[in-house]
């Protein structure tokens, strides 16, 4: 089942990604693939602790597994990333940036829209 959920929702971001490429909305590729790199940078393993007794050689030497991420940690992260551009709009609209506020929450908008498709 997780699996399964994980999959639906990778396959529907990849689907909001194209179909934001193919309307040309700058701001919904820019949320999209942002989500993307925030769910890419969680799998990553954090191997800063360990110590590498010796080299290995080759081609896919370096290569370790990725972490397995469920599907509700996919959504925490995409509520992450939407509550931060909220935090940010905040902060944008306190120092007189209604531009930037403004960009900041149609960001958000998108992702909420992609989460509520999603669930």
């Amino acid at each position: 089942m997780a699996d399964t959920l994980v999959a639906e929702l990778r396959a529907k971001l990849s689907a909001a990604l194209r179909n934001a490429l193919k309307a040309q909305d700058p701001r919904a590729i820019d949320s999209l693939r942002s989500l993307m790199s925030a769910i890419a940078n969680a799998e990553a393993v954090d191997n800063s602790g360990e110590r590498v007794a010796s080299p290995k050689i080759g081609i896919g030497s370096g290569d370790v597994p990725r972490r397995q991420l469920s599907g509700q940690d996919l959504i925490a992260i995409a509520e992450l990333e939407i509550a931060e551009r909220m935090r940010a709009a905040a902060e944008y609209d306190r120092l007189g940036r209604a531009d930037q506020a403004a960009a900041l929450r149609d960001q958000a908008t998108v992702l909420r829209r992609f989460l509520e498709s999603s669930t």
